[in-house]
């Protein structure tokens, strides 16, 4: 009788040993497997769609990045003509986006073109601006994201016009943004330039870029611009980082800038 139940023990024993560690790693096992086919099915999906979009100027035009590079022309616009610091930020925003699709430098020319060519049109920016909020759905995080970077780029020459000011306020509009959530975001842009921008002295100026009171113009300009490349906010990048990156970034950039024009200025001198 005893030996009986050791059997039947030792049974139960090995039945749940199986159920517990064989069936549960098989099952497991058939979990990732099905992950790990999905994300690929995903990223093959994702790269065809990046291809479609960038196979034609119209296809780009009408989506999501399209769009937001048409109002980042209304934006950088808005005061009469880009600045210097503004068309280096784009340009860098251009290789940013292309450098996502599998055809860069053909994704580079369109979104160039789009730009170039909304830059020079009036009136629309109401309807570019409604065409994003519906592509974006419910998305409050993107749209958020979309309006911090055409504050970023209005902010970064030494603050926002009028002119740029009454465009944003369209956009945000359209977005569904608040006047007192747009406010907000234009205040911690302000609180940021304070806490970075106190009055720079030269020798702290040589300092934030890195170079030498010696070192020639051109040797603290090709500096300058491997920093503002370095710290500038990327579009892309930010869809994994908080909110305060793309502040954080903006405040880097105008220090950079601001320690630029005053090295500049002693050169002159």
């Amino acid at each position: 009788m005893m030996k009986l139940k050791k059997w039947i023990v030792l049974a139960v024993v090995l039945v749940l040993f199986y159920y517990i560690f064989i069936v549960n790693i098989l099952v497991t096992l058939s979990i990732i497997a099905t992950l790990y086919i999905v994300f690929k099915i995903y990223k093959m999906y994702a790269r065809n769609r990046l291809k479609k979009i960038s196979s034609s100027k119209e296809l780009f035009r009408v989506s999501e990045l399209g769009l937001f590079i048409a109002l980042v022309a209304k934006v950088a616009k808005a005061d009469g003509r880009v600045q210097e610091l503004e068309a280096q930020l784009i340009g860098m925003m251009f290789d940013d986006i292309s450098g996502v699709f599998p055809e860069k430098e053909k994704t580079r020319i369109i979104l160039k073109d789009i730009f170039n060519e909304e830059k020079e049109k009036d009136g629309d920016t109401k309807e570019i601006a409604k065409s994003l909020n519906l592509l974006l759905g419910r998305s409050k995080l993107k749209r958020r994201q979309f309006v911090e970077f055409l504050i970023q780029l209005a902010f970064v020459d030494n603050g926002i016009t009028s002119d740029e000011d009454k465009v944003l306020r369209e956009i945000v509009t359209e977005l569904k943004i608040t006047s007192n959530e747009y406010m907000a975001m234009l205040s911690k842009f302000e609180n940021m330039k304070k806490n970075k921008l106190q009055s720079m002295s030269l020798t702290q100026a040589y300092k934030v870029l890195g170079v030498n009171e010696n070192d020639d113009i051109s040797i603290v300009k090709k500096t300058y611009r491997k920093l503002v490349r370095q710290y500038h906010p990327d579009i892309i990048k930010s869809q994994d980082k908080d909110e305060a990156y793309i502040e954080e970034s903006t405040a880097k950039t105008q220090e950079i800038n601001q320690a630029y024009e005053i090295i500049k200025e002693a050169k002159k001198s």
